[in-house]
């Protein structure tokens, strides 16, 4: 149960996330796991370049979508 001073309203529509919020969470992602790569790549951390490979799919993937369907 939340409590609320007396006259304040909740805010809701003030920190909705917006489209522009996921947009630039898949650009970060992207950049994220093309870094993740190349990182574990050269230090032979294979769990770590697995991990930015699938970042990097996934986020070309979502932005495909979102751009083109």
């Amino acid at each position: 149960m939340a409590r609320y001073r007396i006259g304040e309203t909740p805010a809701t529509s003030e920190l909705a996330a917006t489209d522009n919020l996921f947009i630039a969470a898949a650009i970060f992602g992207l950049f994220l796991g093309i870094g993740f790569t190349i990182v574990g790549l050269k230090a032979k951390q294979y769990w770590l370049a697995s991990w930015g490979a699938g970042l990097f799919v996934v986020s070309v993937v979502y932005l495909i979508y979102l751009f083109f369907f």
